[in-house]
């Protein structure tokens, strides 16, 4: 009898594993949605087309802006962020449900005991008088269960899972890049605040002496009260436009301080006027960078999830196969109850095909189907929302800096006519109806020429988020 169990296990377990080997899987085979890509850059080329390749370090790329203090930021957002904590939890969630799906790859056991005393019921059938109506009950056992994955059920179940975790890990990838370019966007635009203060600050300390200058006139009899007027509405008009930047500053402020996770009150910025490097941006762009955006590889991972979720689905359809297996004691009496003779053992395999539940299947079916259409149509957008961004960056930089090398051309042509109209004014040959116009002129100018510089550096900020987190040059990405 020992042989005939011990050939039954072995069998068993051969059969078993010979099963789990054999199984098929139901789900479609993967294909993301083709998206149809010119042979170059709009506004930049050329580029090639390459697989994703979102696990490349990014590494520090805000380092390019070579800013001492925007570094020590981004080391502060690492740290304390509250939506990077967030995001870390939910990649854990994630993470933690994968792990459960990996459990159904591996029998379950378990342990169970009892003991009570029952009474019976006189008139359960079948009854008699040789049944005794009060009778004691004890137990003790193992139990264990495995389900033969013939149709994929199980392996596609931890597929799904696998690429959920993958997708969770992009997500945070993606919101740790986002929050980085959220931050150093902010930053410029606060060193550009700072620059345009400084601007505006020395602009009302020359027109006070505008005004003084006039007055003196006035007094000497040389100008009319109409000169000093408009040099104090020039001076009046520079207090309000410094008290504007100074609000904006706070505001852009209180942005850094909310995104490196401390309160407006105990955070602040000592003003810098230092003007922030350009990156030099290589002149080809090959879409390998483009690929390394997390936020691509997360929609195609979700696709593959979902289209392990259609052979969930679908296996519902074929009957499972389980093993179950116990061992343990059984006995009414309390004492000397855990021996041989109290042994009991089960093993045996345990098949289940549902054969009618009012279409549930097949609308289980139809809905993984639609969530794989959703998830591979998200995919697309997003691969397209990543094409544009980047042109959309490109051009910016590409026209900004046109904008700007005219800008400073129409600059240094605005102080040299203020210089003029000055001289022309202390002169007696003009009123100083030309020197504000001169004045005007000049200065929006020079607030122009510093909005294009904060322009091409939140410009290149967006395209290095664009891009999934900097760039290197070809020798460099060769090596990565």
């Amino acid at each position: 009898m020992a042989k005939v169990d011990s050939y039954f296990l072995r069998s068993s377990a051969a059969t078993l594993f010979a099963l789990a080997l054999g199984g098929c899987s139901l789900a479609p085979p993967l294909a993301l949605p083709e998206i149809a890509a010119g042979p170059e850059y709009k506004e930049q080329a050329p580029w090639t087309a390459a697989q994703p390749a979102d696990r490349l370090p990014r590494e520090a790329w805000w380092s390019l802006y070579h800013d001492a203090e925007l570094d020590r930021l981004q080391q502060q957002l690492l740290r304390n962020s509250p939506d990077l904590a967030a995001a870390l939890a939910r990649f854990e969630q994630a993470r933690a449900y994968g792990a459960q799906q990996h459990a159904g790859l591996f029998p379950s056991l378990g342990l169970s005991g009892d003991a009570a005393r029952e009474r019976q019921s006189e008139t359960r059938p079948p009854a008699g008088s040789s049944a005794p109506r009060f009778f004691e009950s004890y137990s003790l056992g193992l139990q264990a269960g495995y389900e033969i994955d013939l149709w994929g059920r199980v392996r596609n179940s931890v597929a799904a899972g696998d690429h959920a975790t993958a997708a969770a890990a992009a997500d945070l990838e993606s919101a740790r890049l986002s929050l980085q370019a959220q931050l150093a966007d902010a930053y410029i635009v606060l060193r550009g605040l700072d620059q345009e203060g400084a601007l505006l600050a020395d602009t009302v300390q020359a027109y006070d002496k505008a005004v003084a200058l006039t007055q003196k006139r006035r007094d000497a009899g040389i100008s009319s009260g109409l000169d000093v007027a408009r040099a104090r509405t020039q001076l009046d008009t520079a207090r309000s436009q410094l008290a504007q930047n100074q609000a904006r500053r706070a505001v852009a402020e209180h942005a850094v301080a909310a995104l490196v996770g401390l309160t407006p009150a105990e955070f602040s910025l000592t003003p810098a006027t230092a003007a922030i490097a350009l990156p030099a941006i290589p002149l080809d762009l090959p879409s390998t960078l483009l690929q390394r955006r997390p936020d691509i590889a997360a929609a195609q991972r979700r696709v593959a999830a979902a289209n392990a979720g259609v052979g969930v689905a679908r296996a519902a359809w074929f009957p499972s196969l389980s093993l179950s297996a116990s061992y343990g004691y059984q006995s009414n009496q309390a004492g000397g109850w855990l021996s041989a003779p109290n042994a009991a053992w089960a093993l045996g395999p345990g098949l289940l095909l549902e054969l009618f539940d009012a279409g549930r299947r097949r609308a289980q079916v139809e809905q993984a189907r639609a969530a794989l259409d959703q998830a591979g149509a998200e995919y697309r957008g997003i691969v397209l929302a990543a094409f544009q961004q980047v042109e959309d960056n490109l051009a910016l930089l590409q026209h900004y800096r046109s904008a700007a090398e005219a800008e400073q051309s129409a600059l240094a042509s605005a102080q040299r006519s203020l210089e003029f109209a000055t001289t022309r004014y202390r002169e007696g040959a003009v009123s100083y109806l030309e020197v504000v116009q001169s004045q005007t002129t000049a200065l929006t100018a020079q607030r122009a020429a510093l909005d294009l510089d904060t322009r091409q550096l939140r410009a290149s900020v967006a395209l290095v988020r664009a891009l999934g987190g900097g760039w290197q040059n070809d020798a460099d990405l060769a090596v990565r």
